[in-house]
């Protein structure tokens, strides 16, 4: 039966591959509680499901893990339903635990401008490195987004680009001064040295000229990152947090940041305000006299 929803997910659901990786595991955890109760899959009953889900909890999951699997087992068994091996759900409204969004890490202001100081500007490939994580907490692009970016999306006179983000939905972000310097630098002499001649459509290329992959700029950032000696969960998506943070606190509009984000919906930026509050309340527990 898991094998058979397992296809039914892969063939005509077309799932990724790291999430039905996730429902297979979830599964299994299922199938191993109804083998120690004794039970086949198709005879749980929903108190059942109750205490595997209470089970799943006990062991220390997080809530949003335990919130993939109890959407795992709704799946499963609706599937059964629907393939006429069972006439009625027992997980029809099985309730996940409450997963409370966790607070996106970011870096103060003085980790960032220690980051953005490491890269060799002397060399090519350090003044690449250099115009790129400027050009990121300049502008907080995602980075499939930066490492995409064209010669001409830039506007660097008039300090704005354009960026085609997810759904391919285009937006303009603002670039700052000291960005769009180092951009030029970059384009002027690094770029060129880097192409030795060739051409590219990208903005950014590797050392042979060729196009930068996400996971090329993320160990890029990582190897900087050690050595300006910052957290080891540093990763461009902490620097975008950090954009959007520090724009928060220095009294930006939410809906502003949301535009510059690319965010589809004003839910998704409003967890910088939680990030706003947990900071606000920090400080106030460390210095207020009477906390």
């Amino acid at each position: 039966m898991l094998d058979a929803y397992l296809d039914h997910l892969r063939v005509e659901r077309r799932l990724a591959g790291h999430t039905l990786e996730s429902y297979g595991r979830d599964l299994t955890a299922l199938a191993a509680f109804a083998a120690k109760a004794e039970r086949r899959l198709d005879r749980l009953d929903r108190q059942a499901l109750e205490e595997f889900v209470r089970e799943q909890m006990s062991r220390g999951l997080s809530p949003r893990t335990v919130a993939r699997m109890v959407a795992a087992v709704r799946g499963f068994y609706r599937f059964l339903v629907l393939d006429r091996r069972l006439e009625h759900n027992p997980a029809d409204d099985l309730q996940p635990p409450r997963a409370w969004p966790a607070l996106p890490r970011f870096l103060s202001v003085d980790q960032v401008e220690r980051l953005i100081a490491q890269p060799d500007v002397t060399t090519p490939l350090g003044l690449r490195d250099r115009a790129m994580i400027e050009l990121l907490y300049a502008t907080g692009l995602r980075v499939s987004e930066l490492v995409n970016v064209r010669p001409a999306d830039l506007h660097l006179d008039q300090q704005f680009m354009t960026c085609i983000g997810k759904g391919n939905k285009e937006r303009l972000v603002p670039i700052g001064e000291q960005a769009a310097d180092w951009i030029t630098q970059y384009q002027q002499s690094a770029r060129r040295a880097l192409l030795k001649g060739r051409a590219s459509p990208r903005l950014f290329v590797n050392a042979r000229g060729g196009p930068l992959t996400r996971v090329g700029f993320w160990k890029i950032l990582k190897q900087h990152g050690r050595r300006a000696q910052l957290p080891g969960t540093l990763s461009p998506h902490v620097v975008r947090h950090s954009f959007a943070t520090h724009l928060l606190e220095h009294g930006a509009d939410l809906r502003a940041i949301q535009m510059m984000l690319g965010h589809a919906d004003l839910s998704s930026t409003q967890i910088y305000t939680h990030v706003l509050a947990a900071r606000l309340r920090s400080v106030y527990d460390r210095f207020h006299p009477r906390p």
